[in-house]
């Protein structure tokens, strides 16, 4: 592919439990299936030249979720943190874990901090992870953090722009998406990154996760190309 790859890509995983029940396996095989499909998608997003990559893990309200497929993931994630500092090393990403981590276990919340702080210089691709993460939450700390600065004198509220909404998210010094890849048919935010899409271009696919690949982003990459993106400072 010659073209140039989007600055930022967001993607919502979607289907790994479709898929694990399409070859008569359980949901926890997909959810393995589509860590181990991660680990490789880092490498084709950093060979295409894109710069930041932000994927939808785990959101709030999969809590809900039974307890063995929720005990399933958290130990992926663990495993999946463990194993960042080797990729971070060969590769120099840099990892960040974006959501509400005071709701993780203790264990993965220590992994978190020790993985960004590890990686924190490095200059290839910026990979963040969304765990435990739900934009409603996100957008609601960021106005309770605004609202204690107005009440500590820190902050007039005739001074409160979008500028200072943004300032108060997880992604705070990363550029907006400008492409947000759906896999597995579902046409829905679920609740992720809904400021951050204000202008981004969305893109729906059939594929479900475990079973996207290089062609597969490819393919979105060309899509987006076709887009006519007029807004801002766009050019």
């Amino acid at each position: 592919m010659t073209m140039e790859a989007p600055r930022h890509v967001a993607i919502i995983m979607d289907g790994n439990g479709r898929w694990a029940k399409g070859k008569g396996f359980p949901r926890t095989v997909g959810h393995a299936k589509g860590a181990q499909n991660l680990e490789d998608m880092i490498y084709v997003a950093d060979d295409l030249g894109i710069k930041y990559l932000t994927v939808y893990a785990f959101s709030t309200e999969n809590w809900k979720r039974s307890e063995d497929e929720v005990t399933a993931l958290m130990n992926l994630f663990r495993q999946y943190l463990k194993n960042g500092f080797k990729k971070a090393a060969k590769r120099n990403v840099r990892i960040r874990v974006i959501g509400y981590r005071e709701g993780l276990p203790q264990d993965m919340q220590d992994l978190s901090d020790e993985i960004e702080e590890f990686s924190k210089n490095n200059t290839g691709l910026q990979f963040q992870i969304a765990i435990n993460y739900g934009s409603r939450d996100e957008i609601t700390r960021a106005v309770r953090k605004i609202a204690g600065e107005v009440k500590e004198g820190v902050l007039n509220p005739e001074d409160i722009t979008e500028d200072t909404v943004t300032s108060h998210l997880y992604t705070a010094d990363i550029p907006d998406p400008d492409l947000l890849i759906r896999t597995s048919g579902e046409q829905r935010l679920s609740n992720y990154l809904l400021w951050q899409l204000a202008y981004t271009e969305f893109y729906y696919t059939d594929t479900h996760w475990p079973a996207f690949d290089k062609a597969e982003l490819e393919k979105a990459i060309e899509w987006y190309h076709t887009r006519d993106r007029r807004y801002g400072n766009a050019k």
